[in-house]
């Protein structure tokens, strides 16, 4: 077994439903790492596959014994798969990758000498020229397009399953939901800023089908929000909700002041304060602005207590040492 301490690579490949493209994703992976003379391993991450894929891996463990495997009891997402062959990964360099023979391994040495002779925390890959459908790339020009504008990280392609990661990167984010797409901002609110992107080849799918579809692509706008959220304010939620809950407060607090003080002292005849706008406009602003306040405090209460949101049941590993 290889001394984990050693390994020059770690490559994360989640995969559902390739039994077809692994064979030769391995082969291709192992030719150039040995060309190199790198020290790798590849966790093949299964997550839930219905087809034919684990009994691929076991098969491709006994011919290769840097193949390492985790099977997932169901399909969890992209997410997922990577958050736990993240926890795995040993290499001092890590290179994640989509199974489906559409990136390279030749990019493999390119990426591995950005992050440890050029000093980068994390190199994106950059497809400059798609061969997906107008489907998958349209979505993906407005995915990238709004990331950059709330993100401030000025890369092309956030999407693209070719990245390289320094070790220390892995360890300290936490990947779910449709995160994986935004990595690169999880990494930078975590503090590693030094973040590089590198041209890369992309190929037509060879085998099976696409996996993308409207629901990704509405969770993946989701996630936006959320990470963008998250990264400004989960350790203080209080900051956010507490201003907005005060504000809307003190609004609704100074329309029942103005209208309690032209009630008595300038207006005596007026109608009863329940028959006039204003009054329902401050009820409610009020309302709501306690409704916001008690939401920051409970926010407070659970980034305290920081659970794992990352959960997963496991059916079956190879060759993991463990």
């Amino acid at each position: 077994m290889q001394n984990k301490e050693l390994l020059d690579i770690s490559l994360v490949i989640p995969l559902f439903n390739e039994e077809e493209s692994l064979p030769e994703l391995v082969e291709w992976i192992d030719k150039v790492c040995v060309g190199h003379n790198f020290k790798y391993d590849v966790w093949l991450i299964d997550d839930g596959s219905t087809d034919n894929s684990w009994e691929v891996v076991g098969q491709l463990q006994k011919r290769f014994d840097t193949v390492k495997g985790i099977s997932f009891r169901r399909n969890y997402g992209k997410s997922a798969a990577l958050n736990v062959g993240f926890e795995h990964a040993q290499g001092k360099v890590v290179i994640t990758m989509d199974a489906d023979l559409q990136d390279s391994p030749d990019e493999i040495p390119g990426l591995y000498d950005m992050i440890v002779k050029d000093g980068f925390h994390l190199v994106s890959g950059w497809k400059q020229k798609r061969k997906d459908p107008l489907s998958k790339t349209i979505p993906t020009k407005l995915f990238n397009w709004a990331t950059r504008k709330m993100s401030g990280i000025s890369l092309k392609d956030f999407n693209c399953g070719l990245k390289a990661y320094d070790k220390k990167v892995v360890k300290s984010i936490e990947v779910y939901g449709e995160m994986h797409r935004y990595i690169p901002v999880i990494a930078k609110w975590a503090g590693f800023t030094k973040i590089g992107e590198k041209p890369v080849h992309h190929q037509e799918r060879k085998y099976g089908v696409t996996k993308f579809g409207l629901e990704r692509f509405v969770n993946g706008f989701l996630d936006l929000f959320s990470i963008t959220f998250l990264g400004k304010f989960g350790k203080r939620p209080m900051h956010f909700f507490g201003l907005i809950g005060t504000l809307m407060f003190a609004i609704g607090f100074a329309f029942f002041l103005w209208l309690g003080i032209d009630k008595l002292f300038i207006d005596k005849t007026a109608r009863l304060l329940a028959g006039r706008t204003e009054f329902y406009i401050a009820l409610v602003a009020m309302i709501m602005g306690v409704q916001m306040f008690l939401a920051g405090f409970l926010g407070e209460m659970i980034a305290r207590n920081n659970p794992q949101r990352n959960v997963y049941l496991i059916k079956e590993k190879i060759n993991s040492g463990e």
